[in-house]
């Protein structure tokens, strides 16, 4: 990289002057686009990808109905159609600090090192080469509020919104729309998923995919709390106490000051270097966890950021693994079940083989899949099942060798754009073979 190349780094949203809302626009409506600009993103801030992209600010609201404004980075292949399904892809930021947004760890120069958006662009990419635009938004907005329920899908809603209005894209209101996510994304994409129908019921959703969803947030606090992965626990705590002034002062008065100076210390790390750091740490307190847990205040909060009290209209694809070591199988077996009760169209795939981080791309064959089959209209079958792994099929194999190929261009500046199918059903087209083959 050169010196000027250095002197051109993009600023951190927190220092942005684009984030910043222009006056007056709470008076617009959800949705409506503020400002844009054309930007550059690259594999870990170093390897350009050359596609066309763009960040978009636009008008959203937060959990409690206050107007703020997002951003969204916009995405189009080369070799698009006009009038092609546009992808909603909620990353599993899992931090607080403004450099681990996508907008920013996704660009060209973003000193972004640890930050999930970054290993999660693989995803984005294979979703482009199906001839698919993609938005990535911000869905922690710009305080970084992660954890804080519904507000995600009021910002991926609303984003999804801004991206059919604005002109580059060549969309409008019958374009087709897939949400997507996986872990953290995956959270915010069933916020998404239950607010569609009552919150932008204009937009033509064909479907949600939801790969490993917290399905119990409150859970995996306790569960994750002194464990190898206590930083998740650690930093869903400092995002939430953003949003419940109720929770900032009951941790204050409940746990030790070093604590708090730890919370302090994870709203300004990336997500693996917090991981790292702490570590089988435990949450400081006098009175012990369970009796902490139980507090009034905390039941309250518990309550209300737990998925599932809302059937979503759209049919979902959800993916789980069983020996999951940092969302909880039960949890996700949970969340799917008030979804069925409550009268969603849900395809419930629990993966034996697989832990957390690999499932998510050992299942992206199956995940694009499942969304080309929306895409093309395809019916949506539903039903849980259990499988050894979702790789192995003949399909999923070949579907990796041309994954493994985009990568490749990826990491080498190549072109990512619409490429040919290896496997019946095609590049944005439906897997008119079958819904998900049997034992994948």
């Amino acid at each position: 990289m050169t010196h000027a190349e250095v002197d051109a780094r993009p600023l951190r949203p927190d220092r942005d002057p684009f984030y910043r809302a222009p006056e007056g626009f709470e008076r617009l409506p959800p949705g409506a686009v503020l400002r844009s600009r054309v930007v550059e993103l690259a594999a870990f801030g170093v390897v350009p990808l050359r596609v066309s992209a763009w960040q978009v600010l636009y008008r959203t609201r937060d959990v409690h109905g206050v107007p703020e404004a997002a951003v969204t980075t916009v995405l189009l292949p080369r070799g698009a159609a006009a009038g092609g399904p546009l992808v909603s892809f909620q990353c599993a930021i899992d931090a607080v600090a403004p450099h681990c947004f996508p907008s920013y760890a996704l660009r060209r120069g973003a000193r972004a090192l640890g930050a999930i958006p970054q290993i999660e662009l693989p995803l984005i990419a294979a979703a482009l080469a199906r001839g698919w635009a993609v938005s990535v938004p911000d869905h922690g907005g710009s305080d970084g509020r992660f954890g804080v329920p519904r507000e995600p899908g009021y910002r991926a809603l609303d984003a999804v919104r801004a991206a059919l209005r604005f002109p580059p894209l060549a969309r409008n209101a019958a374009t087709s729309v897939a949400l997507w996510g996986y872990s953290g994304g995956g959270l915010a994409t069933v916020w998404a998923a239950e607010l569609a129908a009552s919150y932008a019921p204009e937009l033509r959703i064909v479907g949600a995919v939801a790969g490993s969803p917290v399905g119990d947030p409150g859970a995996a606090f306790v569960r994750l709390d002194g464990t190898l992965f206590a930083g998740f626990a650690m930093v869903f705590t400092a995002g939430l106490r953003r949003a419940y002034p109720e929770l900032d002062a009951v941790l204050r008065a409940r746990t030790r000051p070093r604590y708090l100076h730890r919370l302090a210390k994870a709203e300004a790390a990336a997500t693996f270097p917090l991981l790292a750091r702490f570590a089988l740490r435990r949450v400081d307190c006098p009175i012990g966890m369970a009796a902490l847990v139980a507090l009034p205040e905390l039941r309250t909060i518990i309550d209300d950021i737990r998925p599932g009290a809302v059937a979503p209209a759209m049919p979902m694809l959800v993916l789980q693994g069983v020996n999951d070591e940092v969302i909880a199988v039960g949890d996700v077996d949970a969340l799917v079940e008030r979804y069925v009760r409550a009268g969603a169209r849900v395809r419930y795939l629990r993966d034996r083989l697989s832990t957390h981080l690999p499932l998510q791309f050992l299942g992206l064959p199956v995940m694009l899949d499942w969304l080309a089959n929306r895409f093309a209209g395809l019916p949506a079958t539903a039903g849980t099942e259990t499988v050894w792994s979702v790789a192995t099929s003949r399909r999923a194999l070949a579907d990796h060798a041309r994954l493994a190929a985009l990568n490749l261009r990826i990491m080498t500046g190549g072109v990512v754009g619409r490429v040919p199918a290896v496997a019946k059903g095609g590049a944005g087209r439906g897997n008119r073979a079958g819904e998900i083959p049997r034992g994948a």
